[in-house]
């Protein structure tokens, strides 16, 4: 019986790189106003220095570091403006696709789905770091699902030019266990309830709550250790 061949991604060492310090960004490895030198990736990674400032541009163009000129990267220090403007900005995109969803009464599969992984990684751990860690993938797919099903491309543009902001706030909110994850999934459900009622407004009420409730959080957290 003939092998099946597997189709397997290839990535190059500039992807590599940038990928590994994307997720330690994420899981709070690298802190706000961490450096981030071409000398040290490449020796934490054994790469050439060429590949270490390729993967470095990336992420400065990514909004996950910044440099300016003739200064190293760092790991941008969040603040609560920063924080405030990210959810509102993500609140202003996310109505829009609410309402189109409930015009037809639609609650999208993807999303449902989704939110079903949220809650099986809170289930029997709820409040915990790791269940709450475990979260935010789930749920980051689950608010990118309600956007995708209203089927437009610059929409869909313009909510993944926020993506790497929006899970670098999340993880920073479950991360610090700020929101516990039978509540995001309860949530999640109500906002699905309104949208298969067609009631475009009610979505859109429990999604500011939703969202509003992380958003102050993590500002007062971040306040709190500034």
């Amino acid at each position: 019986m003939p092998q099946a061949v597997r189709a397997v991604r290839t990535v190059s060492a500039v992807d590599a790189v940038g990928d590994d310090i994307r997720r330690r960004l994420f899981d709070g490895e690298l802190t706000g106003g961490a450096l981030v030198t071409e000398a040290v990736v490449a020796g934490e990674y054994q790469v050439s220095r060429s590949t270490a400032k390729a993967a470095i541009e990336k992420l400065t163009g990514e909004g996950l570091l910044e440099r300016s000129a003739n200064r190293s990267a760092r790991v941008p220090v969040l603040t609560a403006t920063d924080v405030r403007d990210i959810y509102r900005t993500r609140l202003r995109l996310e109505s829009a696709a609410l309402r189109e969803l409930a015009a037809d009464a639609r609650a999208p599969r993807e999303a449902v789905a989704a939110n079903a992984r949220v809650r099986a990684a809170g289930a029997g751990s709820a409040g915990a770091s790791g269940a709450s860690i475990a979260s935010v993938e789930p749920d980051m797919r689950f608010h990118a699902a309600l956007v995708e099903a209203v089927g437009s491309e610059r929409l869909q543009r313009m909510y993944g030019s926020l993506v790497d902001e929006v899970r670098l706030c999340m993880s920073q909110v479950q991360g610090r266990s700020l929101l516990a994850v039978e509540r995001i999934a309860a949530e999640h459900d109500e906002i699905l309830a309104r949208l298969a009622a067609g009631d475009a407004e009610g979505a859109v009420e429990v999604l500011a709550e939703h969202l509003g409730r992380a958003s102050a959080r993590l500002e007062a957290a971040l306040a709190a250790e500034q």
